[in-house]
Parts: structure tokens; sequence; C-alpha cells
């Protein structure tokens, strides 16, 4: 699931393209949105909220939508009135328009949505109906001012003491699994198990270690932030933990269960973290993190994509390690 750092990512690209612009004609190919039309309206900005993304119009509406396991936004030139490609539906890099969600078209530019895991339309006024229930979202603008910034392309925060709120959040529920609180949308908002694994890692803690076992959560806080702005800000959409960006080369621990870790040669580890449909892979050294394993069985565990036997890459299910 893209994280907050690759939805920030998408929030400028599409408020860069769509800000300012009046839309000419949207497509919303949702059972709930079928009949909508913003044609006419002008886009104010695209923000991220956590994993969300809100585009807001000068006629007071909200799309959000939330990419979930395999949503993006796309943006492409809009073809001239009466040339090729005009009023068909947008192509994707392959030419297919199979799983299209959403088409918002401007005179320059077009955003178009696929396989988009959610799409709603709502007054700005009530945002909150979607996106109040979250905690601070650990890349706004206002992280740890509290000046209520909310720029377009960038993030909007609630106007709140990010930092101290989300320190506070955690401290309140200290006798959870590190790891499953930092991936508690409601505690702080935009972190997934990419950067959740690698930042416990870099720290030296289990995920299953209790929050009120970790020290410094703040400092914790503020390295996550500092590693995923800079994956927001790099020119290639690569992100990395290591300084290094080619694959397999560019984390520590994340998916990397059944290679040996890159500091102490140590195999890294995968197990279940909390239980039903929350459930989530967190990926460790046994050595660099010291603590508690209790769902980690200890049987040899192949690299992600291979067999037992290390052959051919074979066919998996379940639980993507990017949730």
């Amino acid at each position: 699931m893209p994280e907050g750092d690759t939805v920030l990512r998408t929030a400028r690209r599409l408020d860069a393209a769509l800000a300012g612009r009046v839309l000419r004609s949207t497509d919303l190919r949702w059972p709930t949105l079928a009949a909508a039309d913003l044609s006419g309206q002008v886009v104010r900005e695209v923000v991220a909220r956590g994993k969300h993304l809100l585009a807001r119009t000068d006629a007071g509406a909200t799309l959000h939508s939330h990419l979930r396991m395999d949503g993006s936004w796309h943006v492409q030139r809009t073809p001239p009135p009466g040339g090729a490609g005009a009023g068909r539906t947008p192509r994707l890099r392959g030419g297919s328009a199979e799983g299209v969600r959403a088409v918002l078209v401007t005179d320059d530019w077009t955003a178009v949505g696929h396989r988009l895991g959610m799409l709603d339309l709502v007054a700005t006024a009530e945002e909150d109906g979607l996106v109040g229930h979250l905690g601070p979202d650990l890349l706004a603008d206002d992280w740890d001012t509290g000046d209520g910034c909310t720029d377009g392309g960038g993030t909007d925060g609630g106007g709140t003491d990010g930092a101290g709120a989300a320190v506070a959040a955690l401290v309140a529920d200290g006798d959870r699994e590190v790891g499953a609180a930092l991936l508690d949308q409601r505690l702080v908002a935009g972190i997934g198990t990419f950067w959740m694994s690698e930042t416990l890692f870099l720290r030296g803690v289990s995920p299953w270690a209790a929050v009120r076992d970790v020290p410094d959560l703040a400092g914790l806080l503020a390295r996550t932030r500092r590693m995923m702005r800079a994956a927001a800000d790099a020119r290639e959409p690569v992100q990395t933990t290591t300084g290094d960006t080619r694959p397999g080369r560019n984390r520590y621990v994340h998916a990397r269960s059944g290679l040996p870790c890159l500091r102490c040669g140590t195999t890294v580890r995968v197990a279940p973290l909390g239980s039903g449909p929350t459930a989530r892979s967190a990926f460790s050294c046994p050595v660099c993190q010291p603590g508690p394993r209790p769902t980690d069985d200890g049987r040899p565990q192949a690299p992600l994509g291979h067999d037992r036997r290390g052959g051919a890459p074979a066919r998996r299910r379940g639980t993507s390690p990017r949730a």
C-alpha cells in the first residue's frame, strides 16, 4: 500500500497540474458518484492527509480518494479539441483504459485515477467525516509548529502540534506493540509497513516491543519524518533508508526476509504483527533488534518470491508486505 511519502508526491503532482484551473469535464466511475459532475468548478488545491488525497474546488466541494493497495493517479496532457484522442477515455501507459475510476480534465492537463480504493465527493466543510478519525499527519507542514499551515500540494495536518499530539497518543497506548501502534492511522497518519520496519531497525527496536519500553518516541517519529520527507522530495520515487537506491539495496529489512541483514549478516525474519483483519507483516533482524518476537515460529524462511528450495519465484497470496 502506498505510504504517506508516496501520497504526498501524488498530491504535489496533482496540485501542480490542476490547481487554479477550470475543470472542463469530469468522469467519476464510482457507483455512488456516477451522476456527479464537477465541470466548471476551479480546483483550489490538492493536499494529502496521511494516506488520503483531498482535491478541493472553489464551489466548496472535496473529491476524496484513497489508493489502498493498487491505486494510483496519473497526469497527462489534454488532447487539443478535435485532435487525436479528444473526447476518448484516457489510456494509461500500455494503452489500457481498464481500471480507470476518475477522470478530471482541464484545458492543459488530465488527471486519471486508476484502481482507486476509495472515492467520495463531499462538501469541504464535511471532510472530517472522512478523515477526522486520523491522528496527526507525520508529513504535515505544521507537524512541530502548530501554525495550522495548509499549502496546496502539501499536507494538511489539521492545525495542531502534531508531534506532541502523536507522542501523547502513543504513550496513552503504552501496552501495545510499537509496530502496530505506528501503523495505527488514528494515532499518527502516514506510516506503513516499509517505514515502520525500517525505522525500528535503525533504532534497534523490535516491532513487538511494548510502546512503554521504547525510549525517545519523539526522536523515533522525528527520524521517520525526516526519511519520509526526503523520499517525498527526492527526484526519483525510490524509498531508501540505506542511501543506496539500487533494487534490493535500498532497505535494511523490509521485504528482505530470508536474506542476510545488511548490517550484521544475520538472516532477516518476517512474522505477523497484530491479529485479524488489521494484521500486517513485520520484518526485522533478531540481532540488531533484540526483544520479543511472539509470532515468529523460528522456522527457516526463504526469501520473498522464492519457494522453500530457493528456486523459481513462487506465487504468493495473503497480506502484502506494503500494507
